[in-house]
């Protein structure tokens, strides 16, 4: 489905720039123009806006994942202090 007839954007573009930014960076905040930007185009007349923000927000990808939705952060061990003297 056309998003946005002035360019000529689809809903299928912004769920794929939502999905490759967040494959990108798990913890970018996603807005409209990262995603006019991903897919090389500018805003025009701004009367998608609300059905493109409608679909980026409906996309599967769209938030940041929570502490408790990630996988834990392995760690190397802190190295052993030196004894002085």
């Amino acid at each position: 489905m056309i998003v946005c007839h002035c360019l000529s954007i689809s809903d299928h573009e912004i769920r794929a720039a939502v999905k490759w930014m967040r494959a990108a960076d798990p913890d970018t905040i996603i807005t409209p123009g990262k995603i006019y930007h991903a897919l090389g185009k500018r805003a025009d007349c701004g009367g998608c806006m609300p059905l493109f923000l409608s679909t980026m927000r409906g996309c599967e990808e769209f938030g940041v994942q929570t502490a408790q939705d990630r996988p834990p952060v392995l760690r190397s061990p802190a190295p052993a202090k030196r004894a002085i003297g």
